[in-house]
């Protein structure tokens, strides 16, 4: 059952083949079975999880406000909140937190009577590409356990992958759904900003964070998107636009489609078994009926340093909140309050999260703020720009999702400006606040290669449904990890 995607699930549900109760069962055996070597979850919920699934029973049986979610098992990225449910963002100042209300978005996945069945493990606080920076253990990939997740996501990618979640969410700041995903072999989405509400997810860079799904084929990722896609009053950066059913987009037609081919993200610094299968897949797009254009965003070259001042930035204001007063642990060797905030920040914080905030605390600083923040926000209008121009003779930019394959653990963690690029691909959607899908569109030494599709701002449709074509007329997203 495990191995089954939400869809296929859904019509077993509804038939009465299969009831909610035994499929959570058959998950959380898989987790038994495998989750040792993959570590992809912070926290589980059996006995929750079997309450919930009892009720996605009854209201099948009663047929009263089934949907397509309705007893389907789903993981919880642990940054987003959970009522009575530790949330703790992969970080021991968080430890021991337990939020007094739902996020939005896990509200509205209770509400589809979806099964909660844990929280997934992240680089703490969302700060990483490769979740080792948890504050707890470090996620396997389940392709090859000696090799990393990605991340920020890489336990909500990890769990889809190892058939640990039939479905997850995670966020994304610079890449932190769409890079797991290709690592993992999953389908990984992130909306357009604005489009998922934020509220209740523990903020990196507030400017930045998206909310999306991750899923095992794109038609599962519509699924969980129509939930998830929505204007909420509690969240002021929400918009407020109707949400359409993004599974009607899923033609397998792309005749006509414009697909813009990004020339900076198929060259240096890309490696070659990447290439070849990004270009495969864009002489499959062009025999599906599509008109291929290349396209040139030159300031691409400058997102990385724009990134990297912007994020930590907000960070370090958004992370002013843990100083072991409000909420998390205090440290007791303290001989005021100065001491007491050092103490417990020195303490509660892992490297990268302090390297950031000294980062961002920097750039922020008097005297700095023009030659760095401000300087780095121009430069994120003129790659918006970049886009816009992009956009005007095309429906869709393609390129690879990563510029490898998943590294091995351990390998870059001593040098975290080669960490910080493998993000080179995806940084600047987040920047430009556009929505961006990976898939799998290859293997190179038995792991998956990713294939990223940008589109324009609210434009999900156009790339799910450019996504879905090439998933019905491939099957790299049929190809399971030998776990």
């Amino acid at each position: 059952m495990h191995a089954k995607t939400a869809h296929e699930l859904h019509a077993l549900l509804a038939d009465k083949k299969l009831s909610s109760v035994e499929l959570t069962a058959a998950v959380f055996d898989r987790i038994e079975k495998v989750e040792a070597k993959v570590k992809a979850y912070v926290t589980l919920t059996k006995e929750d999880a079997l309450k919930q699934a009892r009720a996605a029973d009854e209201r099948i049986k009663s047929n009263q406000n089934v949907t397509p979610l309705t007893g389907i098992p789903i993981a919880i990225k642990d940054n987003m909140c959970t009522r009575a449910v530790t949330t703790t963002c992969s970080s021991r100042i968080l430890a021991n937190y337990l939020p007094p209300y739902d996020a939005t978005v896990v509200a509205k996945i209770k509400a589809a009577g979806a099964v909660m069945i844990g929280k997934t493990n992240l680089d703490e606080f969302a700060m990483g590409s490769s979740t080792e920076n948890s504050g707890f253990h470090p996620t396997h990939n389940p392709w090859d356990t000696k090799t990393v997740p990605g991340g920020s996501s890489g336990g909500s990618a990890a769990a889809v992958a190892a058939g640990e979640a039939i479905l997850s969410t995670g966020s994304d700041t610079g890449g932190s759904i769409r890079q797991p995903a290709s690592f993992c072999g999953v389908v990984g989405l992130k909306p357009t900003y604005g489009r998922v509400s934020r509220y209740g997810l523990v903020a990196f860079a507030s400017s930045l964070d998206q909310i999306g799904p991750i899923a095992k084929d794109v038609t599962d990722a519509a699924i969980l998107m129509n939930v998830l896609a929505g204007h909420d009053p509690q969240d002021s950066t929400s918009v407020d636009r109707p949400v359409p059913d993004y599974r009607k987009a899923l033609t397998a037609d792309v005749k006509k489609l414009k697909i813009g081919v990004i020339k900076e993200l198929l060259g240096a610094g890309i490696d070659q078994a990447v290439k070849a299968a990004v270009q495969k897949a864009i002489a499959k797009f062009e025999e599906l009926g599509a008109q291929i254009i290349e396209v040139s965003l030159p300031t691409f070259e400058y997102a990385v340093a724009t990134y990297y001042l912007i994020a930590p930035a907000e960070a370090s204001s958004n992370l002013a909140r843990y100083d072991g007063v409000k909420f998390g642990p205090r440290t007791k060797a303290a001989k005021d309050l100065v001491s007491m905030y050092y103490n417990t920040r020195q303490a509660g914080f892992g490297q990268e999260v302090k390297r950031r905030i000294m980062l961002g605390t920097y750039a922020l600083s008097a005297g700095y703020y023009d030659a760095y923040y401000l300087k780095a926000l121009k430069v994120r209008t003129l790659i918006k720009q970049d886009f816009e121009k992009a956009f005007s003779g095309c429906d869709v930019l393609l390129s690879p999702t990563a510029p490898t394959v998943a590294f091995k653990l351990g390998e870059k963690t001593a040098d975290p400006l080669a960490m910080y690029l493998s993000d080179i691909a995806t940084i600047p959607i987040n920047l430009a606040g556009l929505p961006a899908l990976s898939l799998p569109c290859g293997l190179d030494r038995g792991l998956p290669i990713g294939l990223q599709l940008i589109g324009q701002a609210f434009a999900e449709e156009t790339i799910l449904r450019a996504a879905f074509a090439y998933e019905q007329n491939t099957d790299w997203h049929k190809q399971k990890p030998p776990l």
